[in-house]
Parts: C-alpha cells; structure tokens; sequence
C-alpha cells in the first residue's frame, strides 16, 4: 500500500465535483490530494486512517479530509461490507486554492478561509448535525451551476458553524516523498492484517530493509508512534468495533481476538487510549443509541 499522490479530473468550467458510488469496498490504497473532501458514508464499516490516527467507521458518517492529508477508508475484511453488502458514499471535493480561490478572499467569507485553515487535520461531523449536513449534500450533489454554488456556500456556511470539531489527527499533516510513503504504507498494512498475532520489531524492520534501531528511529521521525503504540493503537481500534459490534460474547474474548495476551494489560491499554474502560466504553455506545 503506496501513498499517491490523486489529481482529481476537475474542467475549466468546473470548481466543485461531487461523486456518489456504490461498490463492494472503499478505494483500498492510501493517498492524498490538493482538494478538501468531504464523505458521506451511507452504507459501510472499516477503519478511516488520517495521518498518524485511525478512527472506526460505521453508516451514515460524514467525514471532512482536509488538503493533502493522507487517508484511505479501509473496509474490515470480516465485515458485513465484505461479500454481498455493497458499500455506498457521497463525496464532495473541492480546491480553495485554484477556481475558489477569488471566491474565498472576498472580506464577506474570510471567515470561511479562516475555518478551513484552522481544521487542517480533518474531522467528523458530529452525528447530531449528520441529518442536516447530508441534506445539504444532497443539495450539492444534485443541482449544478449557480443552483449548485449556491447550496455549497450554505453547506459550507453551515460546516462552520459546529462547535468542538474533534480533529481526525493529532499531529501536523505528514509530508511523505513516496519512497518514504511506500514504507510506511507497507508497516501500516502489516500491521492492521496481523494484529491478532504477535509482531516483533525484528519482523516489521526486515519487512521495510531496516536495522531495529534505525527502524524505531524512522518510524518515530514520521508518525510520532513507537512501534508498540501503533501497534496498540490498532488493535484497539479493532477492539472498539468489536465491543459494540456484537461479535464477541465478553471483554476477555475481545482482549484475546485483538492480540492481547492478558485482559489485565488490555484494559490498561484501552484506558490509556480511549480513556475510558472497555465497560464504559460500551455504556457509553448503548446510552448514544437510545438517545437517537
């Protein structure tokens, strides 16, 4: 798995594109490109990657990706994405830099300029705004020309005013060349295929042609996580979607099916992570599903 490097095919008379699909799994490989997206996922499960973060995702999510942030909406390979359960988004993509570029720098929508340059790192639009948002997607996605602008700067408009936007990653946007790209895109899929198995150092640095100690420097250097913590923090996030997932009858049985050799040290992890225990966690999932 290669971070590429997309360009969007975007015409002259064209500064907004919008795109529905319907398919058996997300676009598989990590990538990036010059455009702000925006992702409605009607139907599908898997794990969002963004950066150094990863984050479950479920149906009816939306998801804003900024500028060249790496991402790739990875469909669990034992889900019920997987087989006869198509997946089905919208995305909307933009570049505020090129064609909108004049829009943005009028005094009246400085405040939209301002917005996007605060939420770099992405973020999910909180699911009691998703009803609105998505109608206003829809909005977008089925009119055109100045019908179609008109509803993006309403989208846009409406996008900027949530409170307490989560960022979908901690860290600064990773620059990778793609050399570097393949490399850490090699280490993430590893990772994210053997998580239940024990992985060694020694086996991940013969994988990418590295010494362990120059290994746990690179890596360190370009995703700000030891091997130990990226490796934790997936399999937590496989454990998260288990929880709440109804595939696993108890916490010990989720703990072992993630990689974890103990549920005294699985706990401890999932608190340091999520903080929260795995109980509350899964409270917390049931008391957000009878709320809506």
């Amino acid at each position: 798995m290669k971070i590429l490097q997309f360009t969007l095919p975007v015409t002259d008379n064209q500064s907004i594109i919008t795109k529905e699909e319907t398919l058996s799994q997300f676009y598989p490989y990590l990538h990036r490109h010059h455009e702000i997206q925006l992702t409605w996922i009607i139907r599908g499960e898997g794990t969002l990657i963004a950066d150094d973060a990863m984050h479950p995702f479920h149906d009816n999510e939306i998801y804003w990706i900024s500028t060249n942030q790496s991402h790739v909406f990875k469909n669990d390979a034992d889900s019920k994405t997987s087989g006869k359960r198509k997946t089905h988004s919208i995305d909307i993509f933009f570049n505020q830099h090129t064609q909108l570029g004049s829009f943005f720098s009028i005094p009246e929508v400085r405040h939209l300029k301002t917005f996007l340059q605060q939420h770099d790192t992405g973020f999910r639009i909180p699911d009691e705004a998703v009803k609105e948002i998505s109608a206003k997607m829809l909005l977008v996605r089925n009119t055109s020309e100045l019908e179609q602008f008109y509803h993006f700067i309403d989208l846009l408009k409406q996008i900027a005013s949530l409170q307490q936007l989560k960022p979908l990653s901690s860290q600064p946007k990773a620059t990778y060349n793609d050399y570097e790209g393949i490399r850490i895109a090699t280490i993430y899929n590893y990772v994210m295929q053997h998580y239940q198995q024990t992985i060694t150092l020694e086996e991940v640095s013969k994988l990418v042609y590295m010494t362990p100690p120059a290994f746990c420097r690179y890596f360190k250097k370009h995703t700000q996580h030891t091997l130990v913590s990226f490796i934790n923090m997936v399999r937590i996030n496989e454990a998260c979607k288990k929880l709440v997932g109804n595939e696993h009858n108890s916490i010990a049985a989720v703990a072992y099916n993630t990689g974890f050799n103990s549920i005294t040290n699985f706990n401890r992890v999932f608190k340091s992570i999520k903080n929260m225990s795995p109980k509350e966690y899964v409270d917390s999932y049931l008391n957000k599903l009878q709320i809506a």
